[in-house]
């Protein structure tokens, strides 16, 4: 399901919670929205999942716009839309299999077909023979399983994942992450998953949107901001990164070991990471590379390099050796002095 949003904007009083963003949503894909807190995003996944109307704007499904749906056509649109949120929002009172089954009961789908829907639900999740633990006895990642298998009774075509990790620990993290990979993959679904951990969106989404204050300051594949982010606000967003993948795989962590100077910052791609580009460009320029942090980070299926680093020598040489660094490829960023 592709998703096309056309100047939309919502305001709370004197609040423009989301100030004309247009976006394109490709379908069968994830597509993370980050942003500070009260950049907008809770906002936005309001109305692209029509929970809210915009105050101006559209939005499309496949080219069909679905803001101005009225009662009996917006709650048949709101059944093919899943929602899995931060805090679970489970029914205590009901047990696993009973939370899953009520999306069906509303539905109004026969007692013997729930049964069936649920159990196959609790095995997709791994989940099977839990469906009588009461909500009580689960562990945050098994809560946020069921959560997922209840937003997937109806077979949605696109999953709304608000914040849906920011209460787990990283190893749960990572499974919760894993799970709605292979879940994508395999119902074909069209995620948009709304997150102020850069982390989250590395390692599950393919698109990204960074938001500020109700807008759009910069959106793209996620390896390309990665590599090339252009705005303030993705660059402080990569500064702070820590990391959620596997422990053995140390090149996902950034490390800093001296915590004064670094005036440029270095970002290679793909092949260039493992080139010994600095070695090159000391021997050909009177400079020295006096380097502070550095890391590597698996994008997708690409490396992402960052050094963060001192040029040291005459002002020529330094700016011979950043044409040199940009002529190999890499992006050069100079902090302002």
């Amino acid at each position: 399901m592709h998703i096309s949003l056309k100047h939309l904007s919502r305001a709370y009083g004197t609040l423009r919670a989301v100030d004309d963003i247009s976006l394109e949503i490709p379908a069968n894909t994830i597509y993370g929205i980050i942003g500070r807190s009260g950049a907008g995003k809770s906002t936005l996944v309001r109305l692209i999942s029509l929970l809210e109307r915009p105050d101006s704007g559209e939005i499309l499904y496949d080219g069909k716009r679905v803001d101005d749906l009225q009662k009996d056509a917006l709650i048949s649109q709101r059944r093919k839309i899943g929602m899995i949120f931060q805090n679970f929002n489970l029914f205590s009172s009901r047990n696993a299999f009973e939370n899953i089954a009520y999306p069906l009961e509303i539905a109004g789908i026969e007692r013997s077909l729930i049964k069936k829907r649920v159990n196959e639900l609790l095995d997709l999740v791994d989940l099977a023979g839990r469906g009588n633990a009461p909500i009580s006895t689960l562990s945050g990642g098994q809560k946020q399983r069921v959560a997922i298998a209840r937003s997937l009774a109806n077979n949605p075509y696109i999953l709304f994942c608000d914040e849906a990790t920011s209460a787990l620990d990283p190893q749960t993290t990572r499974s919760i992450l894993n799970l709605i990979r292979d879940l994508q993959k395999k119902m074909q679904l069209s995620v948009v998953m709304i997150t102020h951990q850069m982390e989250v969106v590395r390692d599950a989404c393919e698109h990204v949107a960074v938001l500020d204050n109700g807008t759009v300051v910069e959106e793209g594949k996620v390896v390309d901001v990665f590599a090339s982010p252009k705005s303030s606000t993705t660059k402080e967003f990569l500064a702070n990164l820590s990391p959620l993948a596997a422990e053995h795989e140390q090149h996902h962590t950034m490390v800093r070991w001296s915590a004064e100077g670094g005036r440029f910052t270095l970002r290679f791609r793909g092949s260039s990471t493992g080139e010994p580009i600095l070695s090159r460009i000391q021997k050909q320029c009177e400079v020295e590379f006096n380097i502070r942090a550095g890391g590597v980070q698996r994008v997708g299926n690409e490396d992402v390099g960052t050094l963060i680093c001192d040029i040291i020598g005459e002002g020529s040489e330094i700016t011979k050796a950043v044409e040199a660094l940009q002529s190999a490829g890499v992006l050069v960023e100079e902090e302002a002095v």
